[in-house]
């Protein structure tokens, strides 16, 4: 419901639906391509605002994520043109050149981000939550391991193997499936 107690638009929804689908590797985009962590978040920002505010030219049933970057893209390029005079930023060229990478490798990080989730679905409920209160909520090794009632190395050790049985397991299913891109 929007604040006036109407129904949000099927738009509106279609749009949230994919900026949630999305949001983290449209971050990660940004975040790779603006070295100051705080600009970076500004940009993302901002570019979600654009993209709200233009969501009626996205032709849907398209590729929103390639639509998105194309939006971020000119975002930082207009942050670049404002911070022209800070010495760290990347130059244009550079921008353009990983964006053309993050385009080539986009379906790749789908494929095994779909891949995650099925190796994450594999493992037992403990073993799940082991890895949930690491890498969703952001616990350390000591919190883990108070919680967990296992001693930090324990945890240490556990958390490695579960990372090498995810990585050859997302690894397996990106090999078996003849569309996914290697990245």
């Amino acid at each position: 419901m929007s604040s006036d107690g109407r129904a949000a638009s099927p738009n509106a929804e279609q749009f949230i639906a994919e900026l949630a689908r999305h949001e983290r590797s449209l971050g990660a985009y940004v975040h790779a391509l603006i070295n100051c962590s705080a600009d970076a978040e500004d940009v993302l920002q901002q570019g979600k605002l654009v993209m709200w505010r233009s969501f009626d030219q996205f032709e849907l049933g398209t590729n929103f994520q390639a639509w998105a970057r194309k939006v971020l893209f000119h975002q930082i390029l207009a942050y670049r043109k404002r911070t022209k005079r800070d010495s760290l930023v990347l130059s244009n060229e550079l921008v353009a050149q990983a964006e053309r990478a993050w385009e080539e490798n986009a379906d790749g990080l789908e494929d095994r981000t779909g891949a995650l989730a099925e190796c994450l679905a594999k493992l037992a409920d403990d073993r799940r939550e082991i890895i949930a209160m690491r890498y969703r909520r952001g616990l350390s090794v000591e919190e883990i391991s108070e919680i967990s009632g296992r001693t930090p190395a324990a945890v240490y050790k556990l958390l490695s193997r579960l990372r090498s049985q995810l990585a050859g397991c997302v690894e397996r299913i990106v090999r078996r499936n003849p569309l996914a891109k290697e990245i």
